[in-house]
């Protein structure tokens, strides 16, 4: 999404700002006032969003740049992100300042893998959820089980999410087989620790995942983007910033 739509999605956008602007539009965070707002993936702003946003937080001021009426918005914010904001501040990716405003309580949350008993409560939960919009009665085979708790899940909780609601649309017995699983999945192994014990950094993992799925797909950078529960965008950018330039030039040039 172009940062310009963005950034009046979130911030809203003043009536004759710009050509076809005809009427003031409120952004998400003046929709926020006096409540909560949950910004996903906020490590993957554009810098100057995150200076957009810093202001906002700690002037407490969400309307748009040229409004003439000032407001002081009292609001909560929630963020999460996949990335590693403290290792993004080092590189300078992301703003130093806005990350010491948004992390005042942080919560860690261990990828999939290394929940395996929250697998079944999350695909139940999922499932019901499909079910119940597709006005269906299944259960989860104990295969497909089998399979969900020795996937690496290197798209987290979203992958699953995705999964399950494909094998819902797809299902047209009782149960979720193997039939309605991707091909894919049942490939992926567990990611686990080399043999020096050394544990492996965050970015060596998240690469690890998306070497994985292209070699599973083949190439084809859509499906793995899909089965990693994250956009051909999101995945060319980790592509670039890895260190295995060799392989990203490859992928990203077929």
């Amino acid at each position: 999404m172009p940062k310009e739509l963005i950034d009046s999605e979130l911030f809203g956008v003043e009536k004759g700002v710009f050509s076809g602007s005809l009427s003031m539009k409120a952004g998400k965070f003046q929709e926020a006032s006096s409540g909560t707002l949950f910004l996903d993936e906020i490590g993957d702003l554009e810098p100057s969003l995150q200076a957009k946003l810093f202001r906002a937080i700690r002037e407490k001021e969400l309307r748009p740049d040229v409004s003439i009426r000032k407001k002081k918005d009292i609001f909560r914010l929630i963020s999460s992100t996949k990335r590693d904001l403290k290792e993004e501040v080092k590189n300078g990716s992301f703003r130093e300042d806005l990350f010491c405003l948004i992390s005042q309580v942080e919560i860690v949350v261990p990828p999939l893998r290394d929940r395996k008993d929250d697998i079944l409560l999350l695909a139940s939960a999922f499932m019901n959820e499909f079910c119940i919009k597709g006005k269906k009665a299944l259960t989860i085979s104990g295969e497909v089980m089998k399979v969900f708790e020795n996937c690496s899940w290197p798209g987290n909780v979203r992958q699953l999410k995705n999964i399950i609601e494909r094998a819902v649309i797809l299902a047209t017995g009782d149960k979720i087989t193997l039939k309605e699983i991707p091909e894919e999945l049942i490939s992926f192994k567990r990611t686990t620790t080399s043999s020096n014990n050394q544990l492996k950094t965050f970015r060596e993992l998240e690469m690890e995942a998306l070497k994985d799925a292209l070699q599973a797909c083949k190439g084809n950078k859509s499906k793995a983007s899909r089965i990693l529960g994250i956009s051909r965008k999101a995945m060319y950018k980790r592509l670039r910033e890895s260190q295995h330039k060799e392989y990203a030039i490859k992928f990203l040039l077929n």
